[in-house]
Protein backbone atom coordinates (compact mmCIF):
# COMPACT_ATOMS: atom_id res chain seq x y z
CA UNK A 1 0.00 0.00 0.00
CA UNK A 2 1.43 3.32 -1.14
CA UNK A 3 2.07 6.44 1.36
CA UNK A 4 0.31 9.81 0.91
CA UNK A 5 0.16 12.96 2.53
CA UNK A 6 -2.19 15.75 2.09
CA UNK A 7 -0.24 19.12 2.47
CA UNK A 8 -1.08 23.04 1.11
CA UNK A 9 -1.39 26.26 3.00
CA UNK A 10 -5.05 26.87 3.05
CA UNK A 11 -5.96 23.96 6.07
CA UNK A 12 -9.82 24.77 5.93
CA UNK A 13 -9.94 24.66 2.00
CA UNK A 14 -8.28 21.48 1.34
CA UNK A 15 -10.71 19.77 3.86
CA UNK A 16 -13.81 21.20 2.38
CA UNK A 17 -11.98 20.47 -1.20
CA UNK A 18 -11.57 16.31 -0.15
CA UNK A 19 -14.72 15.86 1.86
CA UNK A 20 -14.81 13.12 4.19
CA UNK A 21 -16.05 10.53 2.08
CA UNK A 22 -13.84 10.87 -0.55
CA UNK A 23 -11.33 10.47 2.37
CA UNK A 24 -12.68 7.33 3.06
CA UNK A 25 -12.36 6.23 -0.18
CA UNK A 26 -8.73 7.85 -0.59
CA UNK A 27 -7.94 5.68 2.83
CA UNK A 28 -9.07 2.54 1.23
CA UNK A 29 -5.99 1.60 -0.81
CA UNK A 30 -3.58 4.35 0.12
CA UNK A 31 -1.62 4.78 3.98
CA UNK A 32 -2.09 7.97 5.40
CA UNK A 33 0.59 7.78 8.34
CA UNK A 34 -1.34 11.78 9.63
CA UNK A 35 -4.58 13.25 8.23
CA UNK A 36 -2.75 16.49 9.27
CA UNK A 37 -2.89 18.66 6.44
CA UNK A 38 1.16 19.60 6.52
CA UNK A 39 1.73 23.19 5.42
CA UNK A 40 5.17 24.39 4.55
CA UNK A 41 6.35 25.73 7.89
CA UNK A 42 5.37 22.27 9.28
CA UNK A 43 7.84 20.21 6.19
CA UNK A 44 10.60 19.88 9.31
CA UNK A 45 8.04 18.25 11.58
CA UNK A 46 6.86 15.77 9.23
CA UNK A 47 10.08 15.40 7.04
CA UNK A 48 10.32 11.61 7.86
CA UNK A 49 6.27 11.33 6.89
CA UNK A 50 6.92 13.04 4.53
CA UNK A 51 10.13 11.08 3.07
CA UNK A 52 8.24 7.92 2.65
CA UNK A 53 5.44 9.71 0.57
CA UNK A 54 4.37 8.48 -3.08
CA UNK A 55 1.84 10.28 -3.64
CA UNK A 56 0.40 14.02 -2.58
CA UNK A 57 -2.70 15.68 -2.57
CA UNK A 58 -3.26 18.94 -2.77
CA UNK A 59 -5.87 22.03 -3.99
CA UNK A 60 -6.09 25.73 -3.51
CA UNK A 61 -3.21 27.23 -1.53
CA UNK A 62 -0.70 24.55 -2.67
CA UNK A 63 2.79 25.67 -1.50
CA UNK A 64 5.41 26.60 -4.25
CA UNK A 65 8.81 24.74 -4.10
CA UNK A 66 12.49 24.08 -5.17
CA UNK A 67 13.20 21.54 -7.05
CA UNK A 68 15.86 21.79 -3.95
CA UNK A 69 13.02 21.88 -1.66
CA UNK A 70 11.30 18.62 -3.11
CA UNK A 71 14.59 16.52 -2.90
CA UNK A 72 15.42 17.04 0.67
CA UNK A 73 11.45 16.74 1.81
CA UNK A 74 9.98 14.55 -0.99
CA UNK A 75 12.70 12.52 -1.96
CA UNK A 76 10.73 9.10 -2.60
CA UNK A 77 7.13 11.39 -4.24
CA UNK A 78 5.81 9.76 -7.77
CA UNK A 79 3.04 11.85 -7.76
CA UNK A 80 1.28 15.31 -6.96
CA UNK A 81 -2.82 14.89 -7.08
CA UNK A 82 -4.10 18.84 -7.45
CA UNK A 83 -7.55 19.44 -6.93
CA UNK A 84 -8.25 22.54 -8.53
CA UNK A 85 -7.45 23.90 -12.21
CA UNK A 86 -4.37 25.77 -12.74
CA UNK A 87 -1.03 24.53 -12.06
CA UNK A 88 1.21 26.85 -13.71
CA UNK A 89 2.63 28.31 -10.21
CA UNK A 90 3.98 24.95 -8.80
CA UNK A 91 4.10 22.58 -11.48
CA UNK A 92 6.89 22.85 -13.31
CA UNK A 93 9.70 22.25 -10.10
CA UNK A 94 7.94 18.71 -9.65
CA UNK A 95 7.85 17.74 -13.18
CA UNK A 96 11.21 18.65 -13.87
CA UNK A 97 12.10 16.55 -10.98
CA UNK A 98 10.23 13.46 -12.85
CA UNK A 99 7.38 13.64 -10.81
CA UNK A 100 3.96 13.56 -12.57
CA UNK A 101 1.66 16.08 -12.16
CA UNK A 102 -2.44 15.52 -12.22
CA UNK A 103 -5.19 18.26 -12.18
CA UNK A 104 -8.77 18.61 -11.52
CA UNK A 105 -8.86 21.05 -14.59
CA UNK A 106 -11.22 19.12 -16.27
CA UNK A 107 -13.72 19.19 -13.27
CA UNK A 108 -13.13 23.02 -12.58
CA UNK A 109 -13.86 23.95 -16.12
CA UNK A 110 -17.38 22.54 -15.86
CA UNK A 111 -18.95 25.12 -13.52
CA UNK A 112 -16.77 27.65 -15.42
CA UNK A 113 -18.42 26.53 -18.62
CA UNK A 114 -21.92 26.59 -17.28
CA UNK A 115 -21.70 30.17 -15.77
CA UNK A 116 -20.26 31.28 -19.32
CA UNK A 117 -23.09 30.14 -21.01
CA UNK A 118 -25.37 31.16 -18.31
CA UNK A 119 -23.82 34.67 -19.20
CA UNK A 120 -24.12 34.11 -22.77
CA UNK A 121 -27.79 33.43 -22.92
CA UNK A 122 -28.61 36.67 -20.60
CA UNK A 123 -26.67 38.92 -22.76
CA UNK A 124 -27.76 38.05 -26.46
CA UNK A 125 -31.22 38.80 -24.86
CA UNK A 126 -29.93 42.54 -23.81
CA UNK A 127 -29.96 41.56 -20.74
CA UNK A 128 -27.42 43.50 -18.91
CA UNK A 129 -28.14 46.98 -21.03
CA UNK A 130 -32.00 46.34 -19.98
CA UNK A 131 -31.32 45.48 -16.43
CA UNK A 132 -33.30 48.24 -14.18
CA UNK A 133 -31.41 50.05 -11.57
CA UNK A 134 -33.80 49.68 -8.47
CA UNK A 135 -31.91 53.58 -7.47
CA UNK A 136 -33.74 54.87 -10.53
CA UNK A 137 -37.26 54.73 -9.46
CA UNK A 138 -39.55 54.27 -12.04
CA UNK A 139 -37.26 55.69 -14.54
CA UNK A 140 -36.79 52.83 -16.70
CA UNK A 141 -35.17 54.04 -19.71
CA UNK A 142 -33.00 51.12 -20.06
CA UNK A 143 -36.10 49.38 -21.45
CA UNK A 144 -36.51 50.60 -24.44
CA UNK A 145 -33.01 51.00 -25.70
CA UNK A 146 -32.64 51.80 -29.42
CA UNK A 147 -30.68 48.80 -30.03
CA UNK A 148 -31.44 45.62 -31.72
CA UNK A 149 -29.78 42.55 -29.95
CA UNK A 150 -30.21 39.17 -31.32
CA UNK A 151 -31.15 37.08 -28.80
CA UNK A 152 -30.09 33.37 -29.05
CA UNK A 153 -30.90 32.51 -32.61
CA UNK A 154 -28.47 33.38 -35.17
CA UNK A 155 -26.39 34.38 -32.82
CA UNK A 156 -22.48 35.25 -32.98
CA UNK A 157 -20.18 34.36 -29.90
CA UNK A 158 -16.97 34.45 -29.85
CA UNK A 159 -14.57 32.07 -27.52
CA UNK A 160 -10.67 33.52 -26.95
CA UNK A 161 -9.18 30.08 -26.43
CA UNK A 162 -10.52 26.60 -27.56
CA UNK A 163 -9.26 24.48 -24.03
CA UNK A 164 -10.52 22.46 -22.07
CA UNK A 165 -13.28 25.38 -20.52
CA UNK A 166 -13.37 26.74 -24.51
CA UNK A 167 -14.61 23.48 -25.87
CA UNK A 168 -17.36 23.11 -22.88
CA UNK A 169 -18.59 26.52 -23.72
CA UNK A 170 -18.51 25.53 -27.73
CA UNK A 171 -20.48 22.05 -26.70
CA UNK A 172 -23.77 23.93 -24.31
CA UNK A 173 -23.76 26.46 -27.33
CA UNK A 174 -24.79 23.48 -29.74
CA UNK A 175 -27.80 23.73 -27.88
CA UNK A 176 -29.03 27.09 -29.59
CA UNK A 177 -30.73 26.82 -32.94
CA UNK A 178 -28.29 28.45 -36.01
CA UNK A 179 -25.43 29.54 -33.55
CA UNK A 180 -22.33 30.85 -35.25
CA UNK A 181 -19.38 30.34 -33.21
CA UNK A 182 -15.94 32.16 -34.00
CA UNK A 183 -12.98 31.26 -32.22
CA UNK A 184 -9.81 32.79 -31.78
CA UNK A 185 -6.88 30.00 -30.89
CA UNK A 186 -4.08 29.45 -33.12
CA UNK A 187 -3.18 26.04 -30.93
CA UNK A 188 -6.51 24.79 -32.30
CA UNK A 189 -5.85 22.39 -35.53
CA UNK A 190 -8.22 23.13 -38.53
CA UNK A 191 -9.25 19.92 -38.21
CA UNK A 192 -10.20 20.30 -34.61
CA UNK A 193 -12.08 23.49 -35.76
CA UNK A 194 -14.02 21.43 -38.29
CA UNK A 195 -15.27 18.94 -35.44
CA UNK A 196 -16.28 21.47 -33.42
CA UNK A 197 -18.05 22.88 -35.79
CA UNK A 198 -16.22 26.58 -35.14
CA UNK A 199 -15.02 29.21 -37.26
CA UNK A 200 -11.19 29.91 -36.88
CA UNK A 201 -10.70 33.33 -36.74
CA UNK A 202 -8.48 37.03 -35.51
CA UNK A 203 -8.36 38.38 -32.61
CA UNK A 204 -9.70 41.69 -34.89
CA UNK A 205 -12.41 39.50 -36.22
CA UNK A 206 -13.81 38.06 -33.10
CA UNK A 207 -14.37 41.16 -31.10
CA UNK A 208 -15.79 43.34 -34.70
CA UNK A 209 -17.94 39.99 -35.83
CA UNK A 210 -19.46 38.60 -31.97
CA UNK A 211 -22.16 39.67 -30.37
CA UNK A 212 -20.83 38.17 -27.24
CA UNK A 213 -16.84 37.71 -26.65
CA UNK A 214 -15.79 35.00 -23.93
CA UNK A 215 -12.45 35.07 -22.68
CA UNK A 216 -10.94 31.49 -21.96
CA UNK A 217 -6.94 32.01 -22.79
CA UNK A 218 -4.42 30.17 -21.11
CA UNK A 219 -2.47 32.40 -18.53
CA UNK A 220 1.05 32.81 -19.28
CA UNK A 221 3.18 35.77 -19.66
CA UNK A 222 2.50 35.97 -23.62
CA UNK A 223 -1.13 36.87 -23.04
CA UNK A 224 -0.63 39.45 -20.58
CA UNK A 225 -2.17 42.40 -22.13
CA UNK A 226 -3.48 40.56 -24.94
CA UNK A 227 -6.99 42.44 -24.99
CA UNK A 228 -6.20 46.00 -25.63
CA UNK A 229 -7.55 49.05 -26.98
CA UNK A 230 -7.74 48.13 -30.48
CA UNK A 231 -10.04 45.44 -30.03
CA UNK A 232 -12.57 46.78 -27.80
CA UNK A 233 -12.84 49.72 -30.45
CA UNK A 234 -13.91 47.16 -32.64
CA UNK A 235 -17.31 45.64 -30.50
CA UNK A 236 -20.44 46.15 -32.15
CA UNK A 237 -22.53 48.84 -30.44
CA UNK A 238 -24.68 45.76 -28.10
CA UNK A 239 -21.71 43.33 -27.37
CA UNK A 240 -20.90 42.00 -24.40
CA UNK A 241 -16.98 40.59 -23.13
CA UNK A 242 -17.50 38.26 -20.37
CA UNK A 243 -13.80 37.36 -18.78
CA UNK A 244 -13.59 34.33 -16.52
CA UNK A 245 -10.07 33.84 -17.59
CA UNK A 246 -7.90 36.44 -16.11
CA UNK A 247 -8.06 40.41 -15.37
CA UNK A 248 -4.50 40.37 -16.12
CA UNK A 249 -4.77 39.90 -20.16
CA UNK A 250 -6.84 43.26 -20.27
CA UNK A 251 -5.40 46.15 -20.67
CA UNK A 252 -8.38 47.78 -17.76
CA UNK A 253 -7.83 51.18 -19.38
CA UNK A 254 -8.33 50.52 -22.95
CA UNK A 255 -11.27 48.74 -21.94
CA UNK A 256 -12.32 51.11 -19.95
CA UNK A 257 -12.75 54.03 -22.51
CA UNK A 258 -14.22 51.76 -25.16
CA UNK A 259 -16.48 51.09 -22.51
CA UNK A 260 -17.34 54.68 -22.21
CA UNK A 261 -17.22 55.92 -25.54
CA UNK A 262 -20.01 53.27 -26.41
CA UNK A 263 -21.82 53.12 -23.28
CA UNK A 264 -23.98 50.46 -24.80
CA UNK A 265 -21.35 48.07 -24.69
CA UNK A 266 -20.86 45.91 -21.50
CA UNK A 267 -18.16 44.20 -19.64
CA UNK A 268 -19.06 40.62 -17.58
CA UNK A 269 -16.20 40.51 -15.38
CA UNK A 270 -15.38 37.65 -12.67
CA UNK A 271 -11.59 37.94 -12.61
CA UNK A 272 -9.70 41.66 -12.53
CA UNK A 273 -6.04 42.87 -11.81
CA UNK A 274 -5.76 43.65 -9.46
CA UNK A 275 -8.75 41.23 -7.32
CA UNK A 276 -10.67 43.00 -6.30
CA UNK A 277 -10.14 46.37 -8.60
CA UNK A 278 -8.86 49.10 -6.24
CA UNK A 279 -10.83 51.39 -4.27
CA UNK A 280 -10.66 54.05 -7.05
CA UNK A 281 -11.11 51.98 -10.04
CA UNK A 282 -14.05 53.21 -12.57
CA UNK A 283 -14.88 49.61 -12.69
CA UNK A 284 -17.27 50.28 -9.43
CA UNK A 285 -18.76 52.80 -10.73
CA UNK A 286 -19.74 52.13 -14.64
CA UNK A 287 -23.09 51.45 -15.15
CA UNK A 288 -22.13 48.82 -18.27
CA UNK A 289 -19.51 47.00 -15.79
CA UNK A 290 -20.88 44.13 -14.06
CA UNK A 291 -18.65 42.35 -11.55
CA UNK A 292 -18.80 39.05 -9.70
CA UNK A 293 -16.25 38.48 -7.20
CA UNK A 294 -14.62 35.11 -8.87
CA UNK A 295 -17.18 33.10 -9.14
CA UNK A 296 -17.12 31.05 -12.08
CA UNK A 297 -14.91 28.07 -10.79
CA UNK A 298 -15.79 25.34 -8.30
CA UNK A 299 -17.58 26.95 -5.21
CA UNK A 300 -19.96 25.07 -2.70
CA UNK A 301 -20.34 21.51 -3.35
CA UNK A 302 -19.47 21.66 -6.85
CA UNK A 303 -15.39 21.67 -5.15
CA UNK A 304 -16.06 17.50 -4.66
CA UNK A 305 -16.34 17.21 -7.76
CA UNK A 306 -12.44 18.30 -8.16
CA UNK A 307 -11.36 15.84 -5.31
CA UNK A 308 -13.50 12.94 -6.92
CA UNK A 309 -11.42 13.38 -10.41
CA UNK A 310 -8.32 13.06 -8.30
CA UNK A 311 -9.32 10.47 -6.60
CA UNK A 312 -10.29 8.13 -9.79
CA UNK A 313 -7.27 9.24 -10.99
CA UNK A 314 -5.16 8.43 -8.35
CA UNK A 315 -6.96 5.27 -8.54
CA UNK A 316 -5.41 4.72 -11.90
CA UNK A 317 -2.03 5.71 -11.55
CA UNK A 318 -2.08 3.58 -9.20
CA UNK A 319 -3.26 0.33 -10.14
CA UNK A 320 -1.13 1.25 -13.85
CA UNK A 321 -3.79 2.09 -15.80
CA UNK A 322 -4.36 4.81 -17.99
CA UNK A 323 -4.66 8.18 -16.74
CA UNK A 324 -6.58 11.01 -18.08
CA UNK A 325 -5.43 14.59 -16.40
CA UNK A 326 -1.61 14.24 -16.40
CA UNK A 327 0.46 17.48 -17.03
CA UNK A 328 3.55 17.89 -19.23
CA UNK A 329 6.00 20.64 -19.62
CA UNK A 330 5.14 20.98 -22.85
CA UNK A 331 1.33 21.92 -21.48
CA UNK A 332 2.24 24.48 -19.38
CA UNK A 333 3.04 26.61 -22.36
CA UNK A 334 -0.73 26.60 -23.13
CA UNK A 335 -2.48 25.80 -20.12
CA UNK A 336 -5.06 28.29 -18.19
Amino acid sequence: MRNAVFFGEWKGTLGNVFCPSVREKLHGFLNFETDNVISKKEFDEYKDILSRADYAFSTWGMMTLTREEIREYLPNLKAVFYGAGSVQYFAREFLEEGIDVFSAWAANAVPVAEFTFAQIILATKGFFQRLHRQHRGADWSERNLPLSFPGNYEVKVGIAGAGMIGRLVIEKLKSLDEVKVLVFDPFLPDEKAAELGVTKVSLEELFSESDVISNHIANNPQTVGIFNGKLFDLMKPHAVFINTGRGAQVVEADMIKALRDVPTRVAVLDVTDPEPPLADSPLYTLDNVFLTPHIAGSMGNEVHRMAEFMYEECKAYDAGEATRYSVSLKMLETMA
